[in-house]
């Protein structure tokens, strides 16, 4: 049976940035959700539920116990609402109208009303209960990063089956023969392993243990979605679960297609690349991201683009729309406009090409504050120089000497302490999912509605209070990246910079508490 395109989405994430990957990548009003509890909110048709469950770094049975307790929120408020869409206004305040059951006596209108009931609850309940029933994805890190078997074992839990690609042809990270190559080198030779504490796997089936799979070669994948999806049935009566060998977006749209096919039984697992293949089949005639504001009295989802790759060249006036099942939150403080209001970068990835991309925005003007990991991991607290209005201040780590295995959650947790205590509401870029969600948890945001992609990966949503928020995985974007989402947000603020011009990142600032006594770049 395939899935209608107003069927409701449920996607958990193991961090923020990939949730808000797949928010963007829906095509649909998507409410993005740094709490599992907001699960227990019935998403509705056409709409989606994206959560962050920040299970990145957390043991195996932790992350599934995560995993477990969120599908259960939302299976659980799922059957609320379908109950709830079952009980017929009319059946709880019709009035006795002659006689009951068959007799020939009924009134024809009653007559009527009982056989379209009764046909209703016979011949309908199998679809329009099969349609309500949300479809469910699980965003997995792309390069196999975190806990990823335990959470695919536990997600794939009462489901008939769980199909698996993780392929991301964008960032060239493709699967061939049942293992991730990026640019056609295996994992373990990838720079974003080495900050890493477990060793890379060296297959997808490997990363997904103990979940029982099987490789579905590219040779399969390109017969077709209707001999795929045999293929898929074929491997769940065998107790498997398809690993699915894709290179192109064509064939992750293949697989979208054949999962579909399955009916609701069958869930996903994927990296963006898979989420932006079923964002097309499903919202391919629908709004790609989300509602105009999440304003008091706005009026709800908008029906227009931007679509996933819309560039949103000046920055919008007001946060996105609430929907009937996400309704706006009050804003408890008050921002200035978004051209008056600073512009703060948080590069706190050791991805080195993160280095480039920081260069490139200093020399088109921008102030840099870069931090040694010593300081931000050490007890005293780091107080940043204020942020002038209408000004783009980049805040790094500086990563000379390496980050040590293990070290940098402590140093995400320094700049999310720092940043918080801020004076002002500045405008965020966040890049890494670790970094992008101990900042919003230092700032109290709890809910953020997605606008648009400025850049693949490159996501910008809206807080409650109207301000803006880009999230970015650390290993995304060229080195420009910073630079078109400044341009993005703040255009005309920043001058063009070109690879010729960019100066070498400076020196790391010596230890100390105080920015303004460490010779701090400002």
């Amino acid at each position: 049976m395939c899935r209608r395109e107003d069927t409701p989405v449920v996607a958990l994430a193991d961090d923020l940035s990939g949730a808000a990957e797949v928010a963007a990548l829906l095509r649909r009003p998507t409410r993005l959700a740094l709490d599992p509890a907001d699960l227990a909110v019935p998403v509705a048709a056409g709409e989606a539920v994206v959560v962050d469950l920040d299970s990145r770094y957390l043991s195996d049975e932790a992350a599934a116990g995560v995993v477990r307790a969120a599908l259960t929120a939302a299976r659980t408020a799922a059957d609320e609402s379908a109950a709830e869409a079952d009980t017929d206004p009319a059946d709880r305040h019709a009035r006795p109208t002659g006689h009951s059951g068959d007799d020939p006596g009924l009134p024809r209108t009653a007559l009527h009303d009982t056989a379209h009931r009764a046909f209703r609850a016979v011949s309908s309940r199998a679809t329009d209960d099969s349609y309500r029933r949300p479809l469910w994805y699980k965003k997995c890190d792309s390069l196999l990063r975190g806990p990823v078997g335990a959470e695919a074992a536990a997600f794939a839990e009462g489901a008939e089956l769980l199909v698996i690609a993780p392929a991301l042809p964008v960032a060239g990270r493709v699967v061939r023969g049942g293992a991730v190559l990026v640019d056609g080198a295996p994992l373990r030779d990838c720079a974003a392993w080495r900050a890493e504490e477990r060793a890379a796997p060296r297959s997808v089936a490997e990363a997904m243990a103990p979940l029982p799979t099987a490789n579905v070669p590219i040779e399969a994948v390109r017969q077709g979605p209707i001999a795929l999806a045999g293929r898929f049935r074929r491997l769940a009566a065998r107790g498997r679960h398809p690993v699915c060998d894709a290179e192109t977006d064509t064939d992750l749209a293949v697989v979208a297609a054949a999962t579909a096919l399955l009916g609701p039984d069958a869930r996903l697992l994927g990296s963006g690349g898979l989420a932006a293949a079923l964002g097309r089949r499903l919202g391919s005639s629908r709004s790609t991201v989300g509602s105009s504001g999440p304003t008091t009295g706005s009026p709800g989802p908008t029906t227009g683009p931007p679509g996933p790759t819309a560039h949103p060249s000046k920055p919008t006036t007001g946060p996105p729309g609430p929907t009937a099942h996400s309704p706006a939150p009050t804003a408890r403080h008050t921002v200035p406009p978004a051209g008056e209001r600073p512009l703060l970068v948080v590069a706190g990835s050791a991805e080195p090409a993160v280095g480039e991309q920081v260069a490139r925005l200093v020399a088109a003007g921008a102030r840099h504050v870069p931090l040694a990991p010593a300081l931000l991991t050490g007890p005293a607290p780091v107080v940043l120089p204020e942020l002038a209005p209408s000004t783009v201040t980049v805040l790094s780590v500086d990563g000379s000497d390496g980050v040590r295995p293990g070290a940098a959650r402590r140093i995400v947790a320094g700049l999310a302490r720092a940043v918080a205590a801020l004076p002002g509401r500045p405008d965020l870029v966040l890049t890494g999912g670790e970094t992008a969600r101990r900042v919003l948890d230092a700032a109290g945001v709890t809910t953020l509605w997605p606008v648009g992609e400025i850049h693949h990966g490159a996501v910008h949503s809206r807080t409650a209070d109207g301000r803006s928020v880009v999230t970015r995985p650390g290993s995304f974007g060229g080195p420009d990246s910073f630079l078109r989402v400044a341009a993005a947000l703040r255009p005309g603020v920043l001058a063009p910079s070109s690879p010729a011009s960019t100066p070498h990142p400076p020196p790391p600032a010596p230890s100390g508490t105080a920015l303004s006594e460490q010779g701090v770049t400002q």
